[in-house]
């Protein structure tokens, strides 16, 4: 493999102008789409298999009318102090919000306004009461007209010193990535700038990773409303193919940086960085799409959609670094310089002193340390990794609701109003389908108004609502008010109790149940993810060093790093421990899909750099160095441009972090948070510990395998071979012609 890429590497290099004319189209043709396209919905959302989507199908059978899968708010209003909703200028104030919101901008996409007065939505001590909207479409398919009616419902109300809260997902925005995409390339152009010393260098994999995510978010948003994409899943794509860009363009400038320094022309160093540092491009971009397709398994079509989105995007990401990073070098001719030389703006374009030269760098001397060492760092790495990791036990997953957003929000003034004026479980009504008759129905209420768990009325009676039929008589929907809040152990109970006592024509559902049932299937899904992403990374890894132990220190490392993320990310989001820092306003269970999410991203990146920083070692070790001398010579190559390729990963997560939404910000610090660790603990120390403490054996592969399985010389011990063979037969190199360049 290595002999081919350096053959597209070198092509593309003396090609550039037709290389760089496809991708510019391509481009152009994405972002042409995107343009054209309409604008993407939210993309449907389902979860196969379970009680509650049974329910949600049934109901849009039964119930057409009733947009069961439509968005719904809830418009809260209190009295002034001392007053009641039924004194004559409140209720005039709450007939004009319900009439405003029939009749007003954004009255075709409202299914019904429920008028407080008539629904008896009114707490006992008459100081609330609450106005709930149902909507034909998801929150995200509201137009900006309807959500800015609905914000504007109240403005009236509260001029005339009445509290209007508006709670709900109608109130669901798409997260805005802008700012947070600008905050990562500003420290990742930084990072470059300091690595390479360079302007031009470090612009090549900014550009060219731009370009990449730039075509891959565009055809995202061209086929969003064709493959039911929706709206979230470029923000994936986005996050990551941004990150993977730049580093896979950020190993192929730095080789060929190397090689240049080596004295080679300039299109022989495009060739050879292509073969070699493109050969462990190939594989990590392998990893990662394995890890991001593999999310599949969980059998929830968005998050499937999303993985596969992410995956081509990271796909265009390795052919951009293939082809378009060596046809810009050709046009960026000599401004790209050999490593150890400065450029005019940082050193008048000097080569380094000869001193400098021969002084070892940073990694280096790490390395000779950690081989002085190796005992002490292993232990020190994993029992680092140990103790973050002790907060991962305590672990407790959910889906967020209104009540863990910002204090100063309205949806959480609302939330907090409907808690105190009626109790925590009517924020998260359970609602019973009964797919029967009406003496089914009768008998499930019932059986329903006996268990515990259920809040109480003013009469003591439990808040068990009475079935309501539809048209054909043939299936009722029973709504339940749970005594605790929604994401209490207390309604999940009383979920489980409510299914384990009712046939299977009786089903519960509601955004309370739905987030039971997704938490459920997650966890469900979890080791077989687990087990699929690291088997087939680990076979991977297996023909990459043809070796056994190198792949397995490699997984169980990566599972050190993600329990320790988890743990920190428990600490911060779940416990609140420096959450002020991380802008975290309210403490609760971690995001459902947070742990499998984490694992497919973070194992795919993290393979990155273990690709990255072990092959350089294997290269030396090959070519004849002793275990210890190969690790030295791994890290005098690599470790600058790793922790470089690092530090920009982190900064393009932690940017997400200074997000308002509390999902993405988790996500953001989970992230970053997991690459820190993994980066610079895991690969940066315990490997070569590991390494070290093995030496000849870490790269042992018993002979019937090494027979079995293909030499895809990934170390470029056969194209060295293939281009000495050649070397006599070979003619001059045309540099004139990248003079002109």
């Amino acid at each position: 493999m290595a002999t081919f890429l350096y053959r597209l590497g070198k092509g593309a290099f003396r090609r550039r102008r037709l290389v760089a004319l496809v991708w510019v189209a391509l481009l152009f043709l994405a972002g042409f789409g995107a343009a054209t396209a309409a604008t993407p919905s939210s993309g449907s959302f389902s979860i196969p298999g379970t009680e509650a989507q049974r329910a949600f199908d049934l109901l849009e059978k039964r119930f057409p009318g009733a947009s069961a899968d439509g968005a719904t708010a809830r418009i809260v209003i209190k009295a002034p102090a001392g007053g009641t909703v039924n004194d004559p200028g409140t209720k005039t104030q709450v007939e004009k919000i319900v009439s405003g919101l029939n009749s007003g901008p954004g009255k075709d996409q409202v299914a019904s306004v429920a008028d407080p007065y008539q629904t008896h939505a009114i707490s006992q001590d008459g100081s609330t009461a609450y106005a709930t909207v149902k909507y034909k479409v998801s929150g995200m398919e509201l137009t900006d007209e309807a959500r800015d009616a609905l914000k504007a419902s109240g403005d009236e109300a509260r001029a005339a010193g009445v509290q209007v809260e508006i709670g709900g997902d109608a109130l669901m925005a798409a997260p805005e990535t802008g700012s947070s995409e600008a905050i990562g390339i500003v420290i990742a152009a930084i990072v470059l700038v300091i690595t390479f010393g360079s302007l031009v260098a470090a612009g090549l994999p900014l550009l060219t990773a731009l370009i990449g995510v730039g075509i891959g978010v565009s055809s995202i948003t061209a086929l969003a409303n064709v493959l039911d994409l929706g709206t979230t899943t470029s923000t994936l794509a986005m996050m990551i193919g941004l990150a993977v860009g730049i580093d896979y363009a950020l190993f192929i400038v730095s080789r060929y940086r190397a090689e240049l320094a080596e004295g080679r022309e300039r299109d022989e160093a495009a060739g050879r960085a292509v073969g070699t540092a493109g050969s462990a491009v190939v594989f990590a971009g392998l990893t990662v799409v394995i890890a991001l397709v593999g999310l599949a398994v969980v059998n929830i079509p968005m998050l499937t959609k999303m993985g596969v989105a992410a995956a081509g995007t990271v796909a265009i990401a390795v052919f951009v670094a293939l082809t378009l990073v060596p046809a810009i070098l050709g046009f960026a001719g000599r401004r790209v310089l050999p490593a150890g030389t400065k450029s005019k703006l940082f050193g008048g374009g000097r080569a380094k002193a000869a001193e400098a030269t021969d002084r070892p760098n940073g990694g280096t001397r790490w390395a000779r340390f950690v081989l002085r060492r190796p005992v002490v760092v292993l232990l020190a790495g994993v029992i680092g990794l140990g103790v973050v990791a002790l907060p991962a036990s305590k672990l407790e997953m959910g889906l967020p609701d209104d009540g863990a957003k910002a204090v100063s929000s309205s949806q959480r003034k609302a939330y907090d109003l409907i808690s105190d004026g009626f109790g925590p479980g009517f924020n998260g009504p359970l609602m019973v389908v009964v797919d029967g008759d009406k003496a089914l129905a009768d008998k499930t209420f019932d059986r329903l108004t006996g268990l515990d768990g259920i809040a109480k009325g003013g009469d003591g009676k439990p808040l068990v609502m009475p079935p309501q039929l539809n048209e054909q008589g043939n299936a009722a929907i029973i709504t339940v008010i749970p005594a605790d809040r929604p994401s209490s152990h207390a309604t999940e109970d009383l979920v489980h109790e409510i299914r384990a006592n009712s046939p299977r024509e009786v089903m519960v559902s509601g955004t309370t149940a739905i987030n039971i049932d997704f938490s459920q299937k997650m966890n469900d899904a979890l080791l077989p993810y687990l087990a699929l992403v690291v088997g087939l990374a680990f076979l991977l890894l297996i023909l990459v060093f043809r070796s056994v132990l190198v792949p397995l220190k490699a997984a169980l490392g990566f599972l050190l790093s993600v329990v320790a993320a988890l743990g920190a990310v428990v600490a911060v989001y779940q416990w609140g421990w420096l959450g002020s820092l991380f802008g975290v306003d309210q403490p609760g269970p971690i995001m459902s899909m947070m742990p499998i999410f984490m694992v497919g991203v973070v194992f795919g990146l993290a393979m990155d750099y273990e690709v990255f920083l072990v092959t350089r070692m294997r290269e030396a070790y090959v070519h004849g160095e002793r275990p210890g001398q190969a690790i030295v010579t791994g890290f005098q190559h690599s470790a600058r441009v790793v922790t470089a390729a690092a530090v920009i990963m982190i900064a393009v997560f932690a940017g997400f972090i200074g997000m308002d939404d509390q999902m993405v910000k988790m996500i953001g610090f989970g992230l970053a948070i997991a690459v820190l660790f993994d980066a610079f603990v895991v690969r940066m120390a315990i490997v070569p510990a590991v390494l070290a403490l093995l030496g000849h054996k870490a790269w042992w592969l018993p002979k019937w395998l090494d027979r079995l399985l293909p030499d895809v010389d990934v170390e470029g011990e056969g194209l060295r071979k293939h281009l000495e063979s050649a070397a006599p037969q070979a003619g001059p190199d045309t540099e004139r012609e990248l003079v002109k360049a």
